[in-house]
């Protein structure tokens, strides 16, 4: 059997572009002779749609987008995630269900295990299926199946039922598995290792199916596959790229001597995810042009670029913003950023604002020496100048801020804070570094001096990130041990992290949940990002 691996890239709530998107994939697949069609979970609405399932209204527009993909498939079969009505007089309102459509008609398979941790709250919406049977087509049985994760047991979630241990009583011939697989930099490796480790148990070819694309902070990257019988992938789809790829089942019983598919390395991945979240944020979002506060650091550097990658350099402006305390070299560097990016560039020197601020603070501060309140009215000129340029052009600021500052507070709100759209709020200061040097690789596009010379944040004489945080190798090493591995103070400090810094580094995470709780959506690349994967009471005693 011939079937067709639709990876796509849906818009939540956008019936017409996922429809269309559909259709002309199951017509194109038809032509190039496919029996059926395999799209994601979830496709229909988009995933995930969040409370947007609360609407009846929304549960209608999935309903008539299955009918009218039903109508259309008469030479061709198709298999589309979609949420449906839970008809029974108990649970929750919807099932998460896989629709099979073929010659007008619709059969539903309904999703079983729904994942209630870090992002998913799957729970919210739908009830699970405690019925299992599989999809006969062309004399062959298909286990049907919806997100590889209902297989993965060795997370150390207790599951009562397997839905593969019912289905593999009806001795399927194949397995198939849709999915909405959010990324992160690990997934693609430990996706493979469970996919492959349930092919070589049920012994059966599988075809699985994720969509690609970015919704707001969440990132999926695709990288579809199908396995043969041997646990070897015979056919793989490319990470962060739409494509429709014709697979023969009768080849996934033979034998492969090697996987088809190469997992790119972390940086790699990290690259390619934001360049596709920023593009996806902007593009769904209707937005066309964003800007950036340019300051000559590594952050904006890198976020410039991947912008410039993402929207192309004419969509870009570049604002910089000196003040009394910012180097030459600085400012020298930014604009040789701008100029290898070929982004168009603005000065706004700030010493002149800050001057009338302390003018008229003055008596109210009298003669109260200069701390951290004149450091941040710098960071807040620069925020209402970029806003305001922002506000007048219709550019989208991008946020430059990267995780560890985020995790300690090393940010002021309404000032650096501010943004439509954090870039690096999920990436660590040393990857930050990784990133330079990768988009670095060919060509000199981020000057070497702005990779070389110690973070600063440049608000008061000879200031350096080191005055205030440990250095950012021992900070973000902390930093991930607490809060992507969930290790407590004593473990840390057993780890060999010294016992102070320890202290220091987890006080300050604590007491800046506040922060966190208004900053910009932040694209999803580690397990555990600030936002929706991670909730933490503001008002919290532990460990304070």
């Amino acid at each position: 059997m011939k079937i067709a691996i639709a990876q796509l890239n849906y818009h939540i709530g956008n019936f017409e572009t996922n429809m269309h998107k559909i259709l002309s994939a199951i017509r194109n697949a038809a032509d190039e002779g496919a029996e059926m069609i395999v799209f994601a979970e979830l496709a229909i609405g988009g995933y995930p749609s969040q409370d947007f399932l609360e609407f009846d209204d929304f549960i209608d527009k999935c309903e008539n987008a299955i009918r009218q993909i039903a109508a259309n498939c008469n030479d061709i079969a198709c298999i589309v995630g979609t949420p449906t009505r839970n008809l029974l007089p108990k649970g929750k309102p919807l099932f998460n269900t896989a629709a099979f459509c073929y010659k007008n008609e619709v059969q539903y398979f309904k999703k079983a295990l729904l994942p209630n941790y870090d992002v998913f709250d799957e729970y919210r919406y739908f009830e699970p299926s405690k019925s299992f049977e599989t999809l006969t087509f062309k004399g062959k049985k298909i286990a049907l199946t919806i997100c590889e994760d209902i297989w993965d047991v060795g997370n150390n979630r207790l599951y009562t039922i397997n839905p593969m241990e019912e289905l593999i009583k009806e001795k399927p011939d194949l397995m198939i598995n849709i999915a909405a697989s959010p990324f992160y930099y690990d997934q693609a490796k430990k996706r493979f290792e469970i996919l492959r480790a349930n092919v070589l148990q049920y012994k059966l070819p599988l075809i699985y199916v994720n969509q690609v694309g970015a919704q707001t902070e969440l990132l999926f990257d695709g990288g579809s596959m199908a396995f043969n019988a041997n646990g070897c992938v015979a056919e793989s789809l490319p990470f962060f790229k739409e494509e429709v790829r014709i697979v023969d089942t009768d080849k996934l019983f033979g034998y492969c001597a090697q996987d088809h598919q190469q997992i790119p390395e972390k940086i790699v991945l990290i690259h390619d995810g934001l360049v596709m979240g920023i593009r996806d944020y902007f593009s769904k979002m209707g937005f066309s042009k964003a800007i950036v506060g340019l300051s000559g650091g590594i952050d904006s550097a890198v976020t410039l670029a991947l912008a410039a990658e993402a929207l192309g350099p004419d969509n870009l402006y570049g604002l910089l913003m000196p003040s009394q305390f910012s180097s030459d070299h600085s400012i020298t560097d930014a604009l040789e950023l701008a100029a290898n990016l070929g982004v168009s560039t603005s000065t706004i020197a700030i010493k002149e604002l800050f001057d009338q601020f302390a003018l008229q603070l003055n008596p109210l501060f009298h003669d109260k020496a200069f701390d951290v309140a004149e450091e941040n009215i710098q960071a807040r000129i620069r925020g209402v100048l970029l806003m305001a340029v922002s506000n007048k052009f219709g550019y989208i600021l991008l946020n430059t801020s990267n995780k560890s500052e985020a995790a300690v507070g090393y940010g002021t709100l309404y000032g650096d804070m501010n943004g439509g759209l954090s870039v690096l709020g999920d990436v660590y200061k040393t990857e930050v570094f990784e990133l330079a040097n990768f988009i670095n690789r060919n060509k000199v596009l981020i000057p070497i001096n702005t990779i070389t010379k110690p973070p600063s944040a440049e608000l008061r004489p000879n200031q350096k990130d080191s005055d205030s945080l440990p250095d950012y190798e021992i900070l973000d090493q902390i930093l991930y041990q607490y809060i992507e591995l969930r290790k407590g103070p004593d473990e840390l400090v057993s780890a060999g992290f010294e016992e102070n810094i320890v202290k220091k580094v987890l006080r300050l995470v604590n007491m800046n949940e506040y922060k966190r709780k208004q900053t910009p959506p932040i694209l999803r690349i580690s397990p555990k990002a600030f936002g929706m994967g991670r909730r933490m009471p503001i008002v919290a005693k532990y460990l304070s």
